[in-house]
């Protein structure tokens, strides 16, 4: 008992006597960081789930080691305890300097710099600079540069800090060498090439990278195809596939795409159902521009679908729903189509708003919009306000997405813009059969301080004509539906070959105009010109010498347009008519009224020979004139026939004339008709070759009261040639989109004149930007 005694007192003795870090076994007192340099020690011991007072148990130290190698800013990361103390010994990640780039050509440092995501004064890692190095590779990949490759190389610099710069072999591009169909049975191969976007490689595309290979190019053509086999009445047709298969040596890809045409259908029943109340479907199928019998065109019904949704939205069905129903009968080859007329769920705009126009105004954008804020939300007048502000050009693209409003009937519309250069400094060159060589140097902003207002400043310098003008249009002046604008001007012509004499005018016209609805529109203008008929040749005419000095002219002038063309810059399809009148003599000394028209029809043939560059183009117009108050028209304001509005005669070539000194005098009253058809060429389409088979048909008459024979010399008494009678050339053209402008040349023959008729074989029309 005694001894036992003994032994729990000296067990209990040395209990007491014990430290206190042997009661708690494990138990962390501090930790200890080493080795940092930029980076604080609590920011270190923040990861860490080791902390003082717990325990450094392997579980939490090896979880401590992952999260600091997980930050991203340390090389190397070592955790040990000693004692009651945690040491952590961290060799920190270094920090760039700088990021370059050696060996690249054809792509700038600048762009690349922005792709990739190294900064200078970033942490750098390995696995970043590979990274980065796969990054530059599909870049290059993107251009057609498979061949490429890029190395990292780490140049080290004092205080932890390092360059890293990508070497460059940049490689040879990898052209498209052959592009293959499979399946086509009722399109050669040669045509389908046309309807796609990818060329084939050749000498003439060095300024086009349409023949390097482009993975998003490729599903692009696979669209292309698709629409333009809907577009000829195959509505079961699918591509089911395009592929592109590198070649070994990496120098080129070969492109396969495969059809599967299906049959071609005819249109057979085309009807209209509806469920709105008080809507007759007769009455809107009577305006659908398809028929029985057709073949069936893809484009034409989204065409369809587009007309009777505007059609009902202005008869007050703003929320109808067009759904074209396509019912096939292969064995008949053909479609029934059916459109089904419905009520749509009710919205309406409760805001708009417009994001990323770093320049332009909001109201500049605002104005485009075809509907307001309150306003049904017609999906057809937002693409519309889509087109409208795409057609400003200030942009390079423009979105408009809804998005839900305060309530399940309320939308908000939000316009999202990338702003794009709006200045423009040209400088031209050329040559033109009725100006000669010629020279032009132009200065234009679009978008003037942002106000949507384009000002203009330009020189041409010609043989025989030179112009200076100085233009500024607002297209919504006072934010109204009014286009406000302003010309001044210098003009100088030497019209010494046509009827001997020079001509400078110099003046300024106030223009206004106005949009009645989408297709109609009006302009209004003054012009004050002061023109001056001098260096008159001491053989020229009596009739054109008696008419040498100065007059000034005052005149209002009004026009009015109705454009249904498909398209302003290069019309396929559609009308345009113009009509105009000029009164003369709201002060100033010349007095007239004249009355002027033209237009425009073209019809396309790509439903019967399957390329849009096949267009009939009808064009005819003409001018009246009379003088009033006592007055004689002057041959400044008078009408010429030749050159340009009839091409086998000369400028001036066709009307009256006087042949004692075979000057042309002009005629009161003109007119002119033509006939083109354009097709294009057996060369690649991007070249940009069309030719042209014309007849021009045109009659110039019409001299005033006070020119008469009493005034021509002894020796030609009878000097005066003013025919009515027609005249008519014809003849072929070749017209080139170049990437310097478009050039025209045209060889006619005058097939129907007159013996005192001058004509013109061979014209050329010049004209170039850079």
């Amino acid at each position: 008992m005694n001894r036992l005694r003994t032994l729990l007192f000296v067990l209990a003795a040395l209990i007491v006597a014990l430290p206190s870090s042997a009661q708690a076994p494990g138990r962390v007192t501090a930790i200890e960081v080493q080795g940092n340099q930029r980076i604080e020690a609590d920011t270190i011991r923040s990861y860490l789930l080791v902390q003082p007072g717990g325990t450094a148990d392997p579980d939490s130290m090896d979880r401590s080691l992952r999260a600091l190698f997980a930050t991203g800013l340390f090389r190397d990361v070592t955790i040990r305890a000693e004692g009651s103390r945690v040491i952590v010994q961290v060799v920190e990640n270094p920090i760039i300097n700088r990021v370059g780039f050696e060996g690249n050509r054809r792509i700038t440092s600048d762009i690349l710099r922005t792709e990739v995501q190294l900064r200078p004064r970033g942490v750098f890692t390995p696995a970043a600079a590979q990274t980065e190095r796969q990054r530059i590779l599909e870049i290059y990949a993107r251009r057609g540069r498979f061949g490429a490759t890029v190395e990292p190389k780490i140049i080290e610099l004092d205080q932890n800090r390092v360059d890293v710069i990508f070497e460059i072999n940049e490689g040879e591009i990898a052209l498209v060498a052959r592009i293959n169909f499979v399946g086509n049975a009722d399109y050669s191969d040669s045509r389908l090439k046309e309807i796609i976007a990818t060329r084939e490689q050749a000498w003439y595309r060095i300024l086009s990278s349409s023949d390097s290979y482009d993975p998003d190019r490729l599903a692009f053509d696979r669209e292309l195809l698709r629409r333009f086999y809907l577009r000829q009445g195959y509505a079961d047709v699918q591509i089911t596939g395009a592929t592109a298969e590198l070649a070994p040596d990496r120098s080129g890809f070969f492109l396969t795409y495969t059809i599967d045409e299906g049959p071609r259908y005819r249109i057979g029943e085309l009807t209209v159902t509806s469920t709105l109340r008080g809507l007759d479907p007769a009455s809107v199928q009577r305006e659908i521009p398809i028929s029985p019998g057709e073949w069936y065109d893809g484009d034409a019904v989204d065409r369809a679908d587009t007309l009777l949704t505007d059609l009902l939205a202005t008869r007050g069905f703003p929320f109808a729903n067009v759904e074209p129903r396509v019912v096939r009968h292969r064995d008949e080859r053909k479609v029934d189509l059916t459109f089904e007329i419905t009520e749509g769920p009710r919205a309406f705009v409760e805001r708009i708003e417009i994001s990323g126009n770093t320049r332009t105004q909001d109201r500049v954008i605002r104005r485009e919009f075809r509907l307001a804020e309150g306003d049904p939300l017609v999906t057809q007048q937002v693409r519309r306000s889509r087109e409208r502000i795409r057609a400003l050009g200030f942009f390079s693209d423009v979105q408009v997405n809804s998005t839900p409003g305060s309530a399940s009937d309320r939308v908000i519309l939000n316009t999202q813009v990338t702003e794009r250069a709006t200045g423009e400094f040209t400088l031209g060159g050329g040559y033109s059969t009725d100006a000669g060589f010629l020279a032009d140097v132009g200065l234009r902003e679009r978008n003037l301080l942002g106000t949507g207002v384009d000002a203009r400043a330009n020189v041409t310098l010609a043989q025989k004509r030179s112009q200076v003008d100085l233009s500024v249009t607002d297209p919504q002046f006072l934010e109204r539906n009014l286009a406000a604008g302003a010309d001044v001007f210098l003009v100088q012509r030497n019209l010494q070959s046509t009827s001997g004499y020079n001509e400078r005018r110099a003046g300024f016209v106030m223009r206004l105009g106005y949009e009645i609805n989408e297709r109609l529109r009006q302009t209004w203008s003054y012009s004050l010109v002061n023109r001056d008929l001098y260096d008159v040749s001491p053989n020229t005419s009596r009739f054109i010498q008696e008419q040498e000095g100065s007059t000034l002219l005052s005149q209002v002038s009004t026009t009015v347009t109705y454009d249904r063309r498909n398209s302003r810059i290069e019309p396929r399809e559609g009308f345009v008519v113009r009509g105009g009148a000029d009164l003369a003599g709201i002060g100033g000394d010349v007095y007239y009224v004249r009355l002027r028209g033209d237009g425009q029809y073209y019809i396309p043939f790509e439903q019967m020979l399957g390329d849009p560059d096949y267009v009939l183009v009808l064009a005819a117009g003409g001018g009246w004139m009379l003088p009033y108050n006592g007055g004689e028209t002057r041959i400044v304001d008078r009408f010429f026939l030749g050159g340009e509005n009839l091409r086998g005669f000369a400028l001036g070539g066709a009307g009256p004339r006087d042949v004692s000194s075979n000057d042309a005098l002009g005629g009161q009253v003109l007119w002119t008709s033509s006939a083109e058809f354009r097709f294009p060429l057996p060369l690649p389409s991007e070249l940009g070759f069309v030719g042209r088979v014309f007849v021009d048909v045109g009659g110039n008459y019409g001299l005033p009261t006070n020119v008469n024979d009493s005034g021509c010399p002894t020796s030609v008494p009878n000097c005066l040639r003013d025919d009515a009678s027609p005249r008519v050339g014809m003849g072929v053209g070749l017209s080139w989109r170049s990437p310097i402008g478009l050039i025209n040349i045209d060889l006619a023959q005058a097939v129907v004149k007159k013996s005192y008729d001058q004509t013109q074989v061979f014209r050329l029309g010049f004209g170039t930007r850079f």
